[in-house]
């Protein structure tokens, strides 16, 4: 159903710069995975410190982003604009970011709805995204050279297969291209975003914005990079202020340019010039632990194991979270998720409870009060058994009692873990 006549698409901040300071948008973090890995990319969950994309307090499930919105909107109702910026790619996670958008187009269909990708999984959802008004796509595409951007890209993975080096630079620009060129098909507004990289990519902007200009895309948006510590490009410097505009100024030469981008993170909320994303932390974090709600259910179930074949590890213990779902008649481990930095007390468990905010369930061979407190209360279930993942997996999807696999539970003063200092409680 074609809703568009209830939109006003010129509200939209990041495309139209005359509307940043009236008009703001909200970014709903449902999509953690992602299917590539660049040099400067160092992706967050639960970080409130930093402020660019990748960049996530918390990760929603569908339902919650749902409840999400609704609250921002009563709220900050000059918000026009609903997006998925992550924290990994939307089409790394297709399912939720497709019920996402399904979801606030039925219940705002005056919300302009707004995705930003790297292309090389969105192919495929063009023509839906089309039937669901999503009007604005964003595409990174950092070069237009494959021997640029095996220098900037780990990894592309497609499926289970991981691709490298040139490899996997030709196969990504092949899927950005197509999908850049198919999006304006459908008559969909296309904004490139470019990360300006010194040494790597710096000189290759206009040949970029050249190409991008016979795709028909509508808007340019060169970014400097963010030096992230621990990354390959960790040491690089960042882009002074003179070198991007001299560089803008000559990409301008093919595209219009969009010079006010303030780099939001993936839960960034409100306008422009006047973010909020700090004022609605708590809401988002709420959000997150909120239970099932109209019939959609939490996807994934986290496991504490040593090997990744037995349910063995106590969550105190636990450096790294297993997350796994079900795939018709089987299951298939999706990620695995860094647990928050022990010796915290609460606020650890607290944070852990925000990471696991798409989980039904944590299966681990033993827990203490505190965090088997605070998930139940958020809605998840606290299993502790000692036995195969899979079989846990069953029993917690099936709907199964548990105790069939139940070991016999410790509590850590009779030395239910190694006493490591991990902080049980």
């Amino acid at each position: 159903m074609n809703k568009s006549a209830e939109k006003d698409y010129s509200k939209h901040p990041c495309f139209n710069a005359k509307m940043k300071g009236k008009f703001g948008r909200v970014h709903l973090p449902v999509a953690p995975k992602c299917n590539i890995q660049c040099n400067f990319c160092n992706r967050k969950y639960d970080c409130v410190n930093e402020s660019r994309p990748g960049v996530t307090s918390t990760i929603l499930s569908p339902d919650q982003a749902l409840i999400y919105i609704e609250k921002v909107l009563e709220k900050e109702p000059r918000i026009s604009v609903a997006g998925i910026a992550g924290p990994g790619d939307p089409f790394a996670n297709p399912e939720e970011t497709m019920t996402t958008m399904r979801m606030i187009g039925e219940r705002f269909p005056e919300t302009i709805l707004c995705l930003a990708s790297n292309g090389l999984g969105i192919g495929p959802y063009i023509e839906e995204l089309a039937e669901l008004n999503v009007s604005h796509v964003t595409i990174t595409v950092n070069a237009v050279d494959p021997e640029i951007g095996a220098r900037i890209y780990k990894f592309v993975q497609d499926g289970k297969i991981v691709y490298r080096g040139i490899q996997g630079a030709e196969l990504l620009l092949e899927r950005q291209l197509a999908a850049i060129a198919k999006l304006k098909e459908y008559g969909i507004t296309v904004k490139i975003n470019n990360i300006v990289i010194p040494g790597i990519n710096d000189h290759h902007v206009e040949a970029v914005a050249a190409k991008m200009r016979e795709l028909g895309a509508d808007l340019l948006n060169c970014m400097a990079m963010f030096p992230n510590v621990g990354t390959p490009f960790g040491d690089l410097p960042q882009p002074g202020k003179k070198q991007m505009a001299e560089i803008r100024n000559r990409a301008e030469k093919y595209l219009p340019q969009m010079r006010h981008c303030t780099r939001c993170r993936a839960d960034a909320v409100g306008l422009l010039d006047n973010d909020r994303t700090e004022e609605f932390r708590g809401c988002l974090s709420a959000c997150a632990t909120l239970p099932k709600i109209e019939g959609i259910t939490r996807p994934y179930v986290a496991v504490c194991t040593n090997e990744g074949v037995l349910v063995n590890q106590h969550l105190g213990e636990a450096t790294i979270l297993q997350i796994w779902e079900q795939k018709g008649d089987s299951f298939r481990l999706v990620e695995e998720r860094q647990t928050p930095e022990p010796g915290t007390g609460i606020r650890r468990w607290t944070a852990l409870t925000r990471m696991l905010g798409d989980c039904r369930a944590l299966l681990t061979g033993n827990i203490g009060e505190t965090p088997e407190t605070l998930l139940k209360e958020a809605g998840v279930k606290v299993a502790v058994i000692n036995g195969f993942i899979e079989e846990g997996l069953g029993a917690i999807y099936a709907g199964k009692d548990v105790n069939a696999y139940k070991g016999r539970r410790k509590s850590c003063a009779e030395g239910g873990c190694s006493g490591t200092g991990s902080g049980c409680r």
